[in-house]
């Protein structure tokens, strides 16, 4: 039988210690000076999920590249999403180089470098449409800059290893950022929690899980945590509750019974890229390349060749190829999709199975892929690539939302959503992608709802 150990307090809790919980912590610390925050963290160091940097593209998602935030409807591009996702990127940018000088990061240079954005299509239809992109994304703020063309010499000196070896009659396009940005989301939470640990009124605990949440009579949250030690419990009051512990969100949302929370679900994929190993192709490819997902295919599987930057070391990495796994975490549990299955989202989850047959089919395949396959699906980028070149790496897991729509049957959604309670004293984020790149914007959201 578990060991209850005595009941601790604290202002405000924060489950989950990626770049989202931290940069949530320092804003509170900078409201609320003096309260106490404790942050809780179920692995043994901060950012070691979503926010760790072979778990996610690193791209500083902006719209500069991202296709599918242009979405085209008879021949009108849409450029909204993209628009509001580059607002946010660059308040979020701004607020990373104000946490340097505040010194709460002490090292931004090793967080953040400069890499062109790059969007690259192939064949009639696409080359229109990037084209009708670009015509209307260059007349704003943001994307004055982005240069468009056709012709294979220029776009060999952008992306060299993607033009030679291709088919001389095919038609190609692409367009061009050269400020754009590589993001070791990771390492930003790691700077600012090593910062935070220091505070008096801060506390990080790690190796702790909460296993249990609920409303008491005083309108506070009552915690039961599990810690590392075998058979060890203890419990937490707080006044205020945000979960931001990426898949894991869920499952705790599930248990606060909040009504804002009722119709919510998940559907879990997770990923895998093709890292190159060799130096040379690494040093001739120097920008982050998306292309157009196929039929079918999430939005997070959209297949992009990346320059990354890691510990310090430039990176090449290829993918994502998507897969299915019933886990909602990359350290969680087999069990997390089912446990998830309640009463009042069954139906969101059977709705959006149903009307998302095409995505459940380009999973199933998507697992069976061989490396053969993933390296032919690289070649229509990189028509050069050879196998001994590349392996495989595990990238991170990705819960994407599936909500009650008008009609009462599940809608799958592929943003970020943040969830309040009525009450205002609990929150918690939901969805991936743009997720961290715009971390500042949806935590500033969260302080904004939740005490103004």
């Amino acid at each position: 039988m578990a060991r209850i150990t005595a009941i601790k307090h604290s202002e405000f809790v924060l489950i989950g210690g990626g770049i989202m919980s931290a940069t949530l912590a320092i804003l509170l610390y900078e409201k609320f000076p003096g309260k106490k925050i404790t942050i809780i963290e179920k692995l043994p160091k901060v950012a070691e999920e979503s926010s760790e940097a072979w778990n996610n593209a690193g791209t500083g998602h902006s719209g500069n590249c991202e296709l599918n935030y242009t979405p085209e409807k008879n021949g009108i591009v849409n450029p909204e999403k993209a628009l509001k996702t580059a607002e946010q990127f660059h308040e979020t940018l701004d607020f990373w180089k104000n946490c340097a000088e505040k010194g709460y990061i002490h090292n931004l240079s090793k967080c953040i470098s400069s890499v062109p954005h790059i969007s690259f299509v192939e064949g009639k239809r696409d080359v229109d449409f990037l084209e009708r992109r670009w015509n209307v994304l260059k007349e704003t703020e943001y994307f004055k800059d982005m240069l468009f063309s056709t012709d294979r010499e220029k776009i060999a000196e952008w992306v060299p290893l993607m033009v030679k070896g291709r088919n001389k009659r095919s038609k190609i396009a692409a367009t061009y950022i050269k400020d754009g940005y590589d993001v070791n989301f990771g390492e930003i939470a790691e700077q600012i929690f090593r910062y935070l640990e220091k505070q008096p009124n801060i506390q990080l605990i790690k190796n702790s899980n909460v296993i249990n949440l609920q409303k008491t009579d005083n309108k506070r949250w009552l915690l039961t945590v599990k810690g590392q030690n075998v058979g060890k419990h203890w419990k937490m009051v707080s006044n205020y509750l945000f979960i931001g512990a990426g898949g894991g969100a869920l499952s705790l949302l599930e248990k606060s019974n909040i009504r804002e929370a009722r119709g919510y679900g998940g559907f879990p994929i997770s990923g895998l890229w093709l890292r190159c190993t060799n130096p040379e192709i690494i040093e001739q490819h120097q920008a982050k390349v998306y292309g157009k997902a196929k039929k079918g295919a999430p939005p997070m599987s959209v297949p992009h060749m990346d320059t990354r930057v890691i510990n310090g070391r430039k990176e090449l990495l290829f993918g994502p190829y998507a897969g299915f796994t019933t886990k909602f975490l990359k350290h969680g549990s087999y069990f997390d999709l089912p446990k998830s299955v309640e009463f009042d989202n069954i139906m969101s989850l059977l709705g959006a199975g149903y009307h998302n047959l095409p995505l459940v089919g380009y999973l199933v395949k998507q697992v069976s892929l061989k490396f053969e396959d993933r390296m032919e699906m690289l070649r229509e980028f990189y028509p050069e690539a050879k196998d001994e070149d590349w392996k495989v790496v595990v990238a991170g897991q990705r819960v994407q939302i599936i909500k009650k729509s008008a009609k009462g049957f599940g809608k799958l959604e592929f943003g970020t959503e943040v969830i309040v309670s009525k009450d205002k004293t609990i929150a918690a984020l939901l969805g991936a992608s743009p997720g961290a790149s715009t971390s500042y914007s949806v935590m500033k959201t969260v302080v904004e709802k939740c005490f103004n």
